[in-house]
C-alpha cells in the first residue's frame, strides 16, 4: 500500500494531479490522514462518527489524556471533557493540512470540525461554536447541518468569517439553500470591505446515503426496480447541483461524501469539485485500475433517471431544485437517520470518557 501511495500509478494521485477535481480525507485519524496526503489529499473531513473513530483507534493515549484533562478540570462535566477531546485531535489533524492550506491560499488544506449535533434546534447556538471552533486553527472548517435552522446559521458564521462545510446534506435543495446562505454571508462581508478571499467553503452531497435511504423505502413500499438503478440516485442529484452551481455561479464548491461504490469517486471526476472518501475507500480505489479521467458532465443514463423519477417520490424531492422548502429539510427521512446517528455518536463519546472517569467495577 505504501508503495501505491507514492506512484504516479495510484487513480487518487492521478485525479489530483491532472484534474481540477481535489481529494480529501474523510477521517481525522493521523496515521490514515498521512497516508492519504501521500496519495494526493489537501483536506479532510470529520463528524461525531468520524471522531469517535479518531479517538478509539489511539484509545490509550487518549484515555490517559481525558484523564489528564479532567484532572485539570475537576468540574467538567462527561460532555465538556469529551468535546476538549475532539477540539484537540482536530488540532493535531489540521496541523498536517498547513502546508496544503498555504499553497491553495485557504480554499483547501482545511480540517472539517463539526459542531454540536445536539445544538441542531438553535441557530444562533450553532453559529457561536462554528466561531469557536473557527478559532482553534487558521485552516478550520465547520461542518454545519443543512436543516432549516443550519442554513440560518450558516449565513450567519459565513458573515463572521467561518469557512463553512455544509453536511447532513442529501438533495440539490439542500445544496441550492447552502449555497445561497453562504452567498448571503459573503456578501455581506463584501459590503464591509472584509477579506473572502481566503475562505473555502463547501457543500458536502452525501450520496450514499441517500442511496441508502431510497433502498430502505424501496424495501418498506415493496418497489422493485432493476439491480443498479438505486446505485445512480445520489449520482443523480450530485450531477444536477454541480450543473444548477455552474449556471448561478455560486462560490461553494460540492463535496462528494458518504461512499457506497466507486461511482461516487469516478463519476465526479473533471468538476471542480472536493472528493472526500473513507479511508478505506482510498485503498479501493487506488487498487481498482479505474481510469480517473473526466466524467462529470456525462448525463446519467436516461432509463435509469426516468426510473428513479417515476417510482420514487423521495428521489423527485431530492432532484428536483424545488423539491422541498427549507422547512422540510429536517424531517426528510436521510435527514432524520443521519442526524439520529450523529447524536448517538455524542453520546457514545460521553461513554469513553466515562470508561476512564468511572471505570465499570470488577
Amino acid at each position: 500500500m505504501t508503495d501505491l501511495a507514492t506512484t504516479a500509478a495510484s487513480p487518487l494521485l492521478r485525479m489530483a494531479q491532472e484534474t481540477p477535481t481535489v481529494l480529501w480525507n474523510d477521517s481525522a485519524t493521523l496515521s490514515e490522514l498521512s497516508a492519504a496526503i501521500g496519495w494526493g489529499a489537501v483536506g479532510a473531513t470529520c463528524n461525531p462518527v468520524i471522531a469517535l473513530a479518531a479517538l478509539r483507534s489511539d484509545l490509550p493515549r487518549w484515555r490517559q489524556r481525558i484523564g489528564e484533562y479532567a484532572a485539570e478540570h475537576p468540574t467538567a462535566s462527561e460532555s465538556d471533557i469529551g468535546w476538549a477531546m475532539v477540539r484537540e485531535l482536530s488540532v493535531e489533524a489540521a496541523a498536517l493540512l498547513s502546508d496544503a492550506f498555504a499553497e491553495h491560499r485557504g480554499r483547501n488544506g482545511r480540517l472539517s470540525v463539526q459542531t454540536d449535533p445536539r445544538l441542531y434546534r438553535d441557530a444562533d447556538a450553532l453559529a457561536a461554536q462554528a466561531v469557536e471552533f473557527d478559532a482553534l486553527a487558521p485552516n478550520i472548517i465547520v461542518k454545519i447541518p443543512a436543516t432549516e435552522n443550519g442554513i440560518r446559521a450558516m449565513e450567519e458564521a459565513t458573515y463572521r468569517g467561518v469557512s463553512i462545510n455544509a453536511t447532513v446534506s442529501f438533495t440539490v435543495p439542500q445544496a441550492v439553500a447552502v449555497a445561497e446562505a453562504i452567498e448571503r454571508g459573503l456578501q455581506r462581508r463584501e459590503a464591509e470591505g472584509l477579506d473572502v478571499a481566503a475562505m473555502g467553503p463547501v457543500c458536502t452531497i452525501m450520496v450514499g446515503r441517500l442511496d441508502d435511504h431510497l433502498k430502505a423505502v424501496a424495501k418498506r413500499e415493496v418497489i422493485t426496480v432493476d439491480p443498479g438503478v438505486l446505485e445512480w440516485a445520489g449520482v443523480a442529484v450530485f450531477k444536477r447541483a454541480y450543473e444548477i452551481f455552474g449556471e448561478r455561479g455560486f462560490r461553494t464548491r460540492l463535496l462528494s461524501a458518504a461512499f457506497r461504490n466507486h461511482m461516487h469517486w469516478s463519476q465526479f471526476i473533471g468538476g471542480d469539485v472536493v472528493i472526500s472518501p473513507p479511508f478505506d475507500w482510498q485503498v479501493r480505489l487506488n487498487a481498482s485500475g479505474i481510469e480517473p479521467v473526466a466524467r462529470i458532465d456525462e448525463p446519467v443514463d436516461l432509463v435509469v433517471l426516468d426510473t428513479l423519477y417515476e417510482k420514487f417520490p423521495e428521489f423527485r424531492r431530492a432532484y428536483d431544485a424545488d423539491g422541498m422548502a427549507v422547512g422540510e429539510f429536517e424531517q426528510y427521512g436521510a435527514t432524520r437517520r443521519t442526524l439520529r446517528q450523529f447524536l448517538a455518536a455524542t453520546a457514545e463519546l460521553e461513554s469513553v470518557v466515562r470508561d476512564v472517569l468511572l471505570p465499570t467495577p470488577d
